[in-house]
């Protein structure tokens, strides 16, 4: 087979990597919109952590002060490969037009979301990072079924015991579709619990922080994040490349998007799940 300009060539520039797919990943990933996210260019990523402050104490006038040193730790992150393939006519990749392109994006996005979104609400992933099942986190028990939005204080609650503020709650399509059918009275009302957000009609508020929803999330469980604890580490070295060869009968191109990710929870008791015990 000859060898043309699109085999194994790259399909966007690096400018077009950054705002057709890394960029529109971070703003639809919810993993990405809860947490923190910390571009870099080296192989591992270390954030200092200090786990017990310097001591104060009350002292006497002209009496000598004592010192006391912080204990600091880190939490390593590692990011791991996260790769993406979709398959496009060969007419699309050698069609340079803004159209053609965002079509291309959109398409790795979509795949990327799913499986950054599901290694970040998961366990433990098979050459991944590991999620927030994976933690030894704060367990609010909401009852046996979602009756009513008390969980929701006790969430922001056991967070601030821990000396944290919680930034979001994040639950399944399923279980936000239970939490907004929730009435302020069991007869006779058809006013919903939950707030809303006037600068954002179509989002959904829980005791003041937002609520986002994603498939990644198991039914009948609300996790809530603290934004400062979250840390997305992305390795700023995604690259997008095309290949003819695969699908070379059905005159197709196979489009390749590969970045590395990690995650970093530095504090794991403030990270809050909140579930339902039927």
């Amino acid at each position: 087979m000859a060898l043309t300009t699109s085999s194994g060539a790259s399909i966007l520039t690096p400018e077009e990597v950054g705002a057709l797919v890394i960029r529109p990943l971070m703003e639809t990933s919810v993993a990405a919109q809860v947490s923190t996210v910390v571009p870099t260019n080296s192989h591992d990523f270390r954030v200092p952590i200090v786990s017990a402050d310097p001591t104060a104490a009350w002292t006497a006038e002209g009496a000598e002060i004592t010192a006391s040193d912080p204990t600091i730790t880190e939490v390593l992150v590692t990011p791991k490969k996260l790769a993406g393939l979709t398959v496009i006519s060969n007419e699309l990749a050698a069609d340079s037009s803004p159209a053609a392109l965002q079509v291309v994006g959109d398409g790795l996005v979509r795949d990327l979301k799913r499986k950054l979104d599901a290694a970040y609400f998961g366990n433990t992933t098979t050459n991944g990072p590991a999620g927030l099942l994976s933690l030894s986190s704060t367990v609010i028990d909401a009852g046996d079924t979602w009756t009513n939005l008390d969980w929701a204080e006790a969430a922001k609650s056991a967070a601030e015991t821990v000396h944290t503020t919680l930034t979001a709650f994040v639950a399944s399509p399923a279980t936000a579709l239970a939490l907004a059918s929730l009435k302020e009275l069991t007869t006779g009302s058809n006013k919903s619990l939950l707030a809303s957000d006037p600068t954002q009609p179509t989002s959904r508020v829980i005791a003041g922080l937002p609520l986002y929803t994603s498939p990644a999330v198991a039914d009948g469980i609300v996790w809530g994040i603290p934004q400062s604890h979250s840390i997305m580490v992305i390795r700023q070295d995604a690259t997008v490349v095309t290949d003819t060869s695969v699908y070379f009968t059905s005159d197709r191109v196979a489009v390749r998007s590969t970045l590395r990710i990690g995650f970093g929870f530095t504090y794991p008791a403030a990270v809050i799940k909140v579930n339902t015990t039927p």
